[in-house]
């Protein structure tokens, strides 16, 4: 039992890294996790619940926790932990997680980070564009102090930082969807980056191209007679910009095109609006409405569906849209973001829904909807 993971938000994409964690190194790891609520809550007060929560061990070698826990403040707290391996994981960033006004965002959060790399012996981020958008933002962030502001931390914080992608585990679907590629996590970089000292960046990174894993349809998709199948798999939160993907969508049913939609992400105590007047108005479209908590149901919804669409305003790696895409969906998400490092080119919009009539044209002509695309 020599790894010591811990997640504060054990949820969503945070969960399913240490589930994969747990799988892979069995008895050699102990898990103390947190239930995914009240987030903010999480950030400002696990660190003191896990120091009070976590048994004295002189078993640990490695300490694992996301970017969620205030890594400084629990070392502080509980001094045998401090001579750890630790290895923090990004899977966001709150130096550039979109707020819907300015005043909203919460120095702390960032402040929190920020620290917690100072500490941290190895910083692992989903995707480049996590890894560029924190560092890049650590100057102008620390600005906000009125004066004293700390020098150099980017300086100081980057040496730490590799890029480890998220390790997703696909479902086996060839029994359904032949040609669809198979992909496995790859485990041994999670072994090298929790077991090893801190090393050269190549022996930390997965250097995969992650386009190379879009995939492109066997046959046209919406070959058949049925409406066009759009997919939205997203949180139901704001920073998902349900109202942008909703507008296009109520664009196309006052245009009288023919879809069926389904609407399969986590809701969580706070729901958009947005919803509520979505699934009032495009009652007769919808296939598949919320969240879907057996994984085969999940997948079995994917598969029936023909484009999946991201409207984000933030996004570090796009789990939901890789999978759709292992499951046969072609993607529509905007140039920007991560994306660009994950999908090629055809794939994208400039911006917010301004190419989504392409859409549109899918819908109209989708019998010929993997060359529209």
């Amino acid at each position: 039992m020599s790894i010591l993971l811990i997640e504060p938000f054990c949820g969503g994409s945070h969960r399913q890294l240490v589930d994969l964690l747990v799988s892979e190194f069995g008895n050699n790891c102990v898990l103390h996790s947190l239930p995914a609520k009240k987030w903010h809550w999480r950030a400002r007060t696990s660190a003191l619940c896990f120091s009070q929560s976590i048994p004295k061990s002189e078993h640990y070698r490695v300490l694992f926790t996301s970017s969620v826990l205030n890594l400084a403040e629990l070392l502080a707290l509980r001094p045998d932990l401090a001579a750890l391996h630790k290895v923090l994981y990004f899977h966001e960033n709150q130096l550039v997680y979109p707020v819907r006004h300015a005043h909203e965002r919460d120095f702390q959060y960032g402040y929190n980070q920020v620290l917690s790399c100072l500490v941290a012996d190895v910083i692992a981020f989903n995707s480049h564009y996590n890894m560029e958008s924190f560092l890049s933002s650590i100057y102008s962030f620390m600005k906000q102090i009125p004066d004293f502001i700390p020098k150099d931390l980017s300086e100081a914080v980057r040496p730490k930082c590799h890029v480890l992608h998220f390790p997703i585990v696909f479902p086996v679907l060839s029994s359904f969807l032949p040609d669809v590629l198979h992909m496995q996590a790859n485990t041994k970089d999670d072994e090298d980056i929790l077991a090893q000292e801190q090393e050269p960046e190549g022996d930390l990174m997965v250097s995969k191209d992650l386009r190379s894993c879009c995939l492109r349809p066997a046959e046209p998709i919406g070959s058949s007679q049925d409406a066009l199948h759009i997919v939205w798999p997203h949180r139901w939160e704001h920073d998902k910009d349900p109202e942008a993907f909703f507008s296009c969508i109520f664009a196309l049913k006052q245009n009288g095109l023919s879809f069926r939609l389904s609407v399969i992400g986590e809701s969580y105590s706070e729901v958009p609006d947005v919803f509520v007047e979505a699934k009032r108005v495009l009652h007769l479209e919808i296939a598949h409405w919320g969240y879907q908590a057996a994984r085969m149901d999940y997948y079995d919804v994917l598969r029936s569906a023909d484009v999946v669409v991201s409207t984000a305003r933030h996004e570090f790696f796009g789990v939901a849209m890789l999978e759709a895409v292992h499951c046969g969906c072609y993607p529509l998400c905007p140039k920007a973001l991560v994306y660009p490092e994950i999908f090629p080119g055809e794939c994208s919009f400039q911006a917010q829904c301004d190419d989504l009539p392409t859409c549109t044209s899918c819908t109209a002509h989708h019998t010929g909807i993997s060359q529209v695309l």
